[in-house]
Formats: structure tokens, sequence, C-alpha cells
């Protein structure tokens, strides 16, 4: 009786070692790396437009998912919302741009 109840454990114990082994990172979610490099995207990203005289950067907002990179806010005029992208184009990492939501202010 003993004896089963060992075994017993160690299936149990073996069943959630693969239960928690299937459920480690699927497909659709991100993994650790990929959040650290969007994170130190968005970072550099942030640091280039804070830096450059030209720009207002408190007035746009910077998001990255998997390399790409969302301008979303008002700029002055369109030389400062270009300036902005090329800003972005010089971080490494950025894989595409999107600035449909960053908008000259009228």
């Amino acid at each position: 009786m003993r004896q089963w109840k060992v075994w017993n454990g160690c299936a149990v114990g073996v069943m959630a070692v693969l239960m928690l082994v299937g459920c480690a990172t699927t497909s659709s979610r991100k993994s650790t790396d990929e959040f650290l490099d969007d994170a130190t995207i968005t970072t550099q990203v942030k640091s280039s437009l804070v830096a450059d005289p030209l720009l207002s950067a408190s007035a746009i907002s910077v998001e990255t998912t998997q390399g790409v990179v969302h301008l979303t806010g008002t700029v002055k005029s369109e030389q400062e919302r270009h300036r902005a992208i090329q800003l972005v184009q010089g971080v490494a990492g950025v894989r595409e741009i999107i600035v449909r939501d960053l908008v000259v202010q009228r």
C-alpha cells in the first residue's frame, strides 16, 4: 500500500511538470527577449526625440510592438513630422514605422 502511494505521488508530480512545460511560451505570446527589445527600441526612440532641439518630444507618444514603432500625437509642422520619422529610422531594431496618428497642428 505504501509503495502504491509513492508511485501515485510520482505520477502526479510528473503530470504536473508535463502540464507546466506544455503551458510554456506559445507562438502567440511575446517572449521576454521580444519585450526587452521593444522596450529598448521605445527608450532609444524617445531619447532621440527628446535630444533633438527641433522637436517638441512631449507631444509625441511612442509605442513599439515586435519592432514596429507607432508614433502618435501632434507636431507643429510637416518638417517636425519628417524629422521624427527620420530619427526613428536611425534606431536599430526598428522594422516599420507607423505615423498615421502623428498629425500636424492646424
